[in-house]
């Protein structure tokens, strides 16, 4: 049997590849237009931790998809996601100055090449998925296109971002408000990474299902843990300003919750998370690993 490597070789090694297929995915170019590639690329290469894109691979992994499927998908979701960094760092938005440790893109650019650098990822994510060499089925292609446009869409991560900016003039959300706000803006691209490997694999419903629901628990976690690193966590390790909705007035899961109740709420859906894997072997080991994680990390 081949050792499962650790979470944290994984991790890098997935980083890595990634890294490799973008960079063929987003070539520099010359001629007037250079400059929004040149953007695209400071957006989408070497940063980040890569979960969606590991996500995508791991589950990929559980139904035997082939490599290059499973990573031109990796790609297009990590595209979609570097997008919505650049958008939501943005002035008119969340207006961060850092990004993984280094200016955000309208910083290191200009405002209007970040939104257009934005806009090309997002296009080019789907053009990724459209291509016959992500999966030989154009009826597999078209779903992975349409889930993942809902997913990013106006009843996903854009509607949910329209409810974050909102949240600034509305600091009496309760619990139920902030789960949906957070469902739809963190969680349905995480729900899209977890779906994508069923997707290109063709797996049935049963699996499909608890990969949904894995995705579901570990977006929420992942969100309440973000809360936390912004109260407690070290500027320098998570590589951006802290404290920023504390600052706007909005509400979060540590603010209603605390800091205690809200640590304990991100275990007990991790806990969750790990149970709903239980109909799979030792290929979702480094799944259990990542729902830990996400927990733990610092960044």
């Amino acid at each position: 049997m081949i050792p499962v490597p650790s979470l944290a070789e994984a991790l890098r090694h997935t980083g890595q590849e990634l890294n490799q297929i973008l960079d063929r995915l987003l070539p520099p170019v010359e001629g007037p237009e250079a400059r929004v590639h040149a953007a695209m690329r400071y957006a989408a290469l070497d940063g980040g931790k890569r979960l969606r894109p590991f996500l995508v691979l791991q589950t990929a992994h559980l139904f035997g998809v082939a490599q290059q499927a499973a990573e031109r998908t990796a790609a297009a979701l990590e595209m979609v996601h570097c997008y919505s960094l650049v958008h939501d760092d943005l002035p008119a938005m969340d207006d961060d100055d850092l990004r993984r440790g280094r200016p955000t893109c309208h910083k290191q650019f200009d405002d209007a090449t970040a939104i257009l650098a934005g806009d090309g990822l997002l296009t080019l994510a789907f053009e990724v998925l459209a291509g016959p060499e992500t999966h030989s089925d154009p009826q597999v292609r078209c779903a992975l296109i349409a889930e993942l446009a809902q997913a990013a869409g106006a009843r996903g991560m854009v509607g949910g971002q329209m409810i974050d900016l909102e949240a600034e003039t509305q600091p009496d959300l309760d619990v139920a408000a902030i789960t949906r706000l957070q469902q739809m803006k963190t969680g349905r691209l995480i729900e899209f990474a977890c779906q994508a490997g069923a997707i290109l694999g063709k797996a049935p419903h049963q699996q499909r299902h608890a990969l949904r629901a894995y995705a579901h628990d570990i977006g929420l976690a992942f969100q309440i843990a973000d809360d936390l690193l912004d109260v407690v966590g070290d500027p320098e390790a998570v590589g951006k300003g802290l404290q920023k909705d504390a600052q706007a007035g909005k509400a979060t899961f540590v603010s209603l919750l605390g800091v205690d109740r809200a640590r304990a709420q991100a275990e007990m859906l991790v806990d969750q998370a790990i149970r709903h894997l239980d109909s799979f072997d030792e290929k979702a080991d480094l799944l259990r690993q990542t729902a830990r994680f996400i927990i733990e990390r610092n960044s």
